[in-house]
Order: C-alpha cells, then sequence, then structure tokens
C-alpha cells in the first residue's frame, strides 16, 4: 500500500509560501547535460519524485553525478553506456523520452523503452520519431522499445504536426549537435522550452526564434559545459492560488515570473478571484463570489493544460455552469469523478469537455489521485471540503510536486501524510 494524504477541509490558511524550481524545465535541462562531455551545474533542483528518477537513469549510465548542494547537482557525463539505460525506470516518467536527442548525437545506435509518465491520454512518441526520421535517424520498433540507428544526422527543415513540447525540445537537442542549420516549424513556446533555448546559447549554440513557433539552430560538435539555474514553476505557482482563492484568509506566493501567469491570471480575474500582483509575488485572498466562465487548454501563450484540472474544484464554488475544454488529452478529465464523489455537479460531455454546475459544498470522502495534476486538485478540493477526505495513490502527485503537504502545513492546513 502506497501513502495517502488524510485531509480535514475548510480550515484557514495564512502566510507565504515559495515556489520551487519547475520539473518540466528540469527535464530538458538535465538531459542537455549529456551533449558535452565538460562538467554543468544545475541549480534550483526540483526535489520531486520524476527528477531523482531522470537522474538515476543518467548515473546507471555512466554520468557522475555530485550534490554540491541541497538543490544543486554537479553532472559530467563522459563515459555512457546506452546497454545501462534502465527500462524500468524509463517506464516510470515521461521526461525520459528527453534522452533520446542527447543519446543520438553520442552513440550509433541504442535501445530505448517506450517512456511513461501520466494516464492523461495516449501519448504516443509518433511526433518525436517522426521528426527524429527527417534528421536520418533510422528507427525500428522491437516489442516495448525501439532500436535507433544514427549513422549520419543531418539537418533541413521539419515541420511539426503538432505544438508538442518535448518533441520541440528534443529536436532543439538534436539539432545542436548537428552541423548546419535545422529550422523547426511548429515548434512549442512553452517557459521551458525558452530556457532550454537559452541554455543551448550558453553552451554555444546558435539559437534564433526562441518563444516562437519557428526555431532555427546552427549546430556543432564540442558543447561547453555550464551552470544553469531552473526557472521558477509556474504550475506549483497557480496551484497556490487556486489554494489560496478557496481557503479562508490570504496568501502570498513567492518566487513567481509573473510573465508565465499572465493568461491564467486574466481567467482567475474573470471568474473573480481576489489577488494583487508584486514585483515577483501574488497575494490571494479567498474570494467567496466566484463567476461560471469557458475554460480551454491551448499551446503557450494560451491556457496551460496542466492548470485545467486545477480551476476545477474553484468552479465548483462559481454561480452558473462553467465548460471546461482540453483538446490536448482525452483522458484529462477522468478524475472528476471523485470530485462527483465528493458532492460535486459536472457533467462530463466527451473526453474533451466537461459542464461545471455551481455553486456545490464538496464534502470528504475516500479519493484516489489519477495523475501529477489531478492529484493538486483533489488536494485542492479536500481543502475546500467539509470533513475528512483520504487521497490514494499520492505518489502521483510526488513525482511533480515538492513535499506540498508540508508547504500546506505550514499555512495552517490540516494535513498528514499516512
Amino acid at each position: 500500500m502506497g501513502d495517502k494524504f488524510l485531509i480535514e477541509g475548510q480550515k484557514p490558511l495564512e502566510g507565504q509560501v515559495e515556489i520551487g524550481g519547475a520539473k518540466n524545465d528540469a527535464g530538458p535541462v538535465l538531459a542537455a547535460t549529456l551533449l558535452t562531455k565538460e562538467p554543468c551545474v544545475i541549480d534550483n533542483l526540483p526535489l520531486v519524485e520524476d527528477v531523482f528518477c531522470l537522474l538515476e537513469v543518467l548515473r546507471k549510465m555512466g554520468a557522475d553525478i555530485e550534490w554540491l548542494d541541497k538543490r544543486k547537482v554537479k553532472i559530467e557525463a563522459v563515459n555512457l553506456d546506452p546497454e545501462k539505460i534502465d527500462f524500468d525506470l524509463i517506464e516510470k516518467t515521461r521526461l525520459s523520452v528527453l534522452l533520446i536527442a542527447p543519446l543520438l548525437s553520442r552513440f550509433k545506435n541504442f535501445k530505448f523503452a517506450r517512456p511513461g509518465g501520466d494516464r492523461i491520454g495516449l501519448r504516443p512518441i509518433t511526433t518525436h520519431l517522426e521528426a527524429f526520421k527527417k534528421l536520418g535517424v533510422k528507427i525500428e520498433k522491437t516489442g516495448g522499445s525501439y532500436l535507433f540507428k544514427s549513422e549520419d544526422l543531418r539537418g533541413g527543415e521539419i515541420v511539426l504536426k503538432e505544438l508538442s513540447v518535448t518533441a520541440t525540445e528534443n529536436l532543439m537537442m538534436a539539432a545542436s549537435q548537428i552541423e548546419g542549420k535545422t529550422r523547426i516549424l511548429g515548434a512549442a513556446a512553452e517557459p521551458h522550452v525558452q530556457d532550454l533555448g537559452e541554455m543551448l546559447k550558453e553552451m554555444g549554440i546558435k539559437i534564433e526564434g526562441i518563444g516562437t513557433h519557428t526555431i532555427e539552430i546552427e549546430g556543432q560538435k564540442n558543447l561547453k559545459g555550464v551552470e544553469h539555474r531552473i526557472i521558477p514553476d509556474y504550475l506549483e505557482a497557480g496551484t497556490f492560488t487556486v489554494v489560496g482563492a478557496v481557503t479562508p484568509g490570504t496568501l502570498e506566493i513567492k518566487n513567481v515570473i509573473l510573465d508565465h501567469l499572465n493568461i491564467f491570471l486574466a481567467k482567475m480575474e474573470e471568474i473573480g478571484v481576489l489577488f494583487e500582483k508584486g514585483k515577483d509575488s501574488i497575494k490571494v485572498s479567498f474570494s467567496p463570489n466566484l463567476k461560471a466562465v469557458r475554460v480551454q487548454a491551448l499551446p503557450w501563450p494560451g491556457f496551460p493544460t496542466d492548470l485545467l484540472p486545477i480551476v476545477v474544484p474553484l468552479l465548483t464554488h462559481a454561480e452558473g455552469k462553467s465548460l471546461i475544454h482540453d483538446p490536448l488529452y482525452e483522458n484529462r478529465l477522468n478524475f472528476v469523478h471523485e470530485l462527483r464523489k465528493m458532492g460535486a455537479d459536472i457533467e462530463v460531455v466527451d473526453p474533451h469537455r466537461a459542464l461545471i454546475f455551481g455553486k456545490n459544498e464538496l464534502s470528504g470522502i475516500k479519493i484516489s489521485s489519477w495523475d501529477i495534476r489531478a492529484g493538486a486538485s483533489l488536494i485542492i478540493a479536500a481543502l475546500m471540503a467539509k470533513g475528512k477526505t483520504i487521497i490514494d495513490n499520492i505518489y502521483q502527485i510526488d513525482r511533480g510536486y515538492e513535499k506540498i503537504d508540508e508547504k500546506l502545513r505550514k499555512l495552517g492546513a490540516e494535513i498528514k501524510r499516512i
């Protein structure tokens, strides 16, 4: 049996919460350290399961990993052996898919397992594979794994069929090792994609178009080691913004890059959430008068798909009928069945859309976490609910949120890990 959270709801929360490094930035940044044989120092790492898992994959392959501080690690990937890839670890985290590009730059052929991660949809790596093939990579599928052969990588113009974040990051890393120019059309532009671009520039790569949907990269063979700091996690900041809106009291959320939350905060304002922006902080107060809205997840700079589950419990307290729509993942909304057990009036229209009818009071019950963001949504619902809530399968939450229970306890929440 795994750990559970026991939460007593409707308690006032007050105080400050510090936002940590972004898991979705740590993945590509750690993978990029394999592009060079020189040492790289990565700071502000989030201490979450997905990051620990990825570091262990690197260590087992032969990377020398030294912790310099609580959140700072030095990685020197001189002697790597792709035959020592731990497939069990690869299948535990979606971040592992980002290792394919660096390995292509180091080895002529290697075998790689199908990456794991959240159960929010099919999430095939077809987009990655098609892009790699255009770079000259030969790929064979054998059972649950892939065999990659890269005799002669070549650049050119590559059109991504979808604005895939990890496919964009993989292509950026692959192109950085190919002499000549590679042009990526339909590139994703999320903050962590931009930060990877900045890291690659620090390593000696010429890149144009960072933050746009067209990226041009002039690669080279010998990249420098760097010191790089992970950006603050705007998804964690968004999560605590909603926590502050649904619980009595006032929270100050510190270490925030406000530009990463513009669309999200505009939607919070439309809903009726009471908040003030600081220089690098958000002060949010209990917001009892909420309005129903429509929320659609879109690629950056649209409303982040990972914050869509976070607003669902908030909308159960909004007056009227709200519509949420995630066109990206067909299983993103499966967790709403857990909220319905708590008393939420939610109608799942199809795998991508749901109607939320408010206002409804939620009641504590035993529920189960579905994935990282669904788990955070259930914590928010439990903090709102009358009585006690038990949340199973919290390993999923630990994959993306560092000690979220400890942070909530410091604010006054009654939450226990059992």
